[in-house]
């Protein structure tokens, strides 16, 4: 199936056309009919699954035939739970805005940076981005009204429960109008999803995309090795200069090991930045850019921040220290592996994380094999 098929105008097609985009993926193919006809959606899609466009499309396709409302009364909200994805999500609106039958206004909004400049540019701004707490400050501010708005997005919807904004999100619930359209879009679905997802959505149509995901791990060449805890970092500056790995992800559980695993590299001659929420959002967008831009060897992330960062051919990722979840390690290492390229996916695994490890190989039904290296001479790494 094409995007002709999908209901969408002219105008938009143009901009699909330009940009070599020629079929869409399975989330998009079921999600833009029903979200053209008003329907509220429910739609479990993992991560690199092509979500930000199957929403981003048919509300612009809405909106450009519509009149603008009133001055600081927005009609599309989407609420994210960070400031890298609410900067990708604005990147996928405005590229699929290109050729719209009018300008419409798209301002993503968060925290991190100084107020006074976002409620300057909410003037005429139709779709919103934003993360919970600044958007709850810009409302406190008088910078916007929600009482117009006919569509609510919540991208990322597990994510957010996860990091505490429930008492937010309600707040911010009780400010919109009663009939509008709910789009839910979550990795997984959780309790506290269902519960959102209970209070929210009116006769929902429920959207389930697995095999991508599934597809992606087929790409990804998985290895492991088992290492003490103390040699964990110099095998790590080992496996980047030994293999020649030119750009690597690599994931720490919390923001200070991200922090000392990246001063570790610099110290060893390997160009490195962290990337974490104790960050300034300046920091984060200039490391972010040299990263994706292949000026930067090393990115070291945690699992939060490394929702917004989305490489076409990054080929490797390596698993510092291991994810809670098994599916945040599938989020992981789904970060290689895409746009049909193949990629690699690294895991050190010390003695306390070998029976995780074990119930991770098991919930993605793969198996990846331990090597040790205690054999590997590690001196002067």
């Amino acid at each position: 199936m094409s995007f002709s098929h999908l209901g969408l105008s002219s105008s938009v097609l143009k901009t699909l056309s330009e940009h070599g985009f020629t079929q869409p993926y399975p989330i998009q193919e079921k999600a833009i009919p029903p979200i053209l006809l008003g329907k509220d959606i429910l739609a479990i899609a993992p991560t690199g699954s092509g979500k930000t466009a199957s929403f981003a499309l048919p509300v612009l396709e809405k909106i450009q035939h519509q009149t603008p409302l009133q001055n600081r009364h927005i009609r599309v909200l989407v609420l994210v739970p960070t400031r890298e994805l609410a900067a990708q999500v604005n990147e996928v609106f405005t590229l699929l805005a290109d050729n719209l039958a009018r300008r419409i206004n798209i301002l993503p909004v968060y925290g991190g940076v100084s107020i006074n400049p976002q409620m300057m540019r909410m003037q005429g701004v139709e779709v919103l981005i934003a993360t919970p707490g600044r958007l709850l400050e810009l409302i406190a501010s008088k910078a916007l009204s929600l009482s117009e708005v006919k569509t609510l997005i919540l991208d990322e919807a597990d994510k957010m429960l996860n990091l505490g904004f429930k008492d937010e999100m309600k707040a911010i619930f009780a400010m919109l109008p009663v009939i509008r359209q709910n789009l839910l879009f979550s990795a997984t679905l959780s309790e506290d999803v269902s519960n959102i997802t209970a209070l929210l959505l009116k006769d929902p149509l429920i959207i389930k995309i697995e095999d991508e995901q599934t597809g992606n791990i087929d790409l990804i060449n998985q290895m492991a090795y088992a290492v003490e805890d103390e040699r964990k970092g110099p095998l790590l500056r080992y496996l980047i200069k030994h293999n020649g790995i030119k750009q690597v992800l690599v994931f720490t559980s919390s923001v200070f090991k991200a922090d000392a695993v990246a001063n570790k590299l610099r110290l060893n001659g390997i160009d490195a930045s962290a990337i974490h929420s104790k960050k300034s959002q300046g920091a984060r967008t200039e490391a972010l850019s040299k990263f994706k831009s292949g000026k930067l060897r090393v990115l070291v992330a945690t699992d939060l921040m490394a929702r917004g960062i989305d490489i076409k051919f990054l080929p490797c990722v390596i698993n510092y220290e291991l994810p809670r979840s098994p599916k945040d390690y599938i989020h992981r290492i789904g970060r290689t592996g895409r746009a049909e390229s193949p990629g690699e996916a690294i895991s050190l695994i010390s003695a306390d994380e070998e029976h995780h490890f074990k119930i991770i190989q098991k919930k993605m039904k793969k198996q990846v094999t331990v090597q040790e290296s205690a054999s590997i001479d590690l001196k002067g790494y």
